[in-house]
């Protein structure tokens, strides 16, 4: 018989908290997520996987990519966010979020907030890009691309950074986990 922990987001003892991932696109954001949720669900803790492209398909299908656009898809994506950690659920958040701006929007609307760092070289993520958008992007095709035509705003002072082409999906994982039981996210 599994020994359940006592301890579990939505206790009064621990609450839950937002792990925003943010990075370039083709960086590794969405396959560290669904192995991060994967990890917490086998020890036993409620997760709520949020990822930019599954949103944009009901949530934010009426925004496109202008900045307007980007700032107002993490707004509601924070307010969801913030819905579920007040809730006791670890809710890892894959989107690129460019902008400086608009990840400390979602740091003040979520409260209990993470930010891993999801660091790649352009070139890497270019050549991971199994959807061709970069290619697209440098033909043309797609305007205001992140990383093309579009900034993407390093991160001032992430808790967390993962560098995915120098690390393993495993190693990359187990640093979030660490981080979470170092900081009594998780037990």
């Amino acid at each position: 018989m599994k020994k359940s922990n006592p301890l579990k987001p939505g206790d009064n003892n621990l609450k839950g908290v937002g792990i925003w991932m943010t990075g370039l696109s083709g960086a590794g954001k969405t396959t560290i997520s669904i192995f991060l949720e994967k990890r917490l669900i086998e020890m036993d803790y409620r997760v709520q996987r949020l990822d930019g492209d599954i949103v944009r398909q009901d949530l934010t299908a009426d925004l496109g990519f202008s900045k307007e656009d980007r700032d107002r898809n993490i707004q509601r994506v924070s307010f969801v966010a913030h819905l579920l950690v007040n809730q006791g659920i670890v809710v890892p958040c894959a989107f690129i979020s460019p902008y400086w701006e608009e990840r400390q929007y979602a740091r003040d609307k979520i409260g209990r907030f993470i930010e891993v760092f999801v660091e790649c070289p352009l070139k890497v993520c270019e050549k991971r890009d199994v959807k061709g958008l970069y290619a697209k992007a440098r033909a043309g095709e797609i305007k205001g691309f992140t990383g093309v035509d579009d900034p993407y705003e390093i991160p001032k002072n992430p808790e967390i950074v993962v560098h995915t082409d120098k690390m393993t999906l495993e190693d990359e994982v187990e640093i979030i986990i660490d981080y979470l039981k170092e900081h009594n996210y998780i037990v």
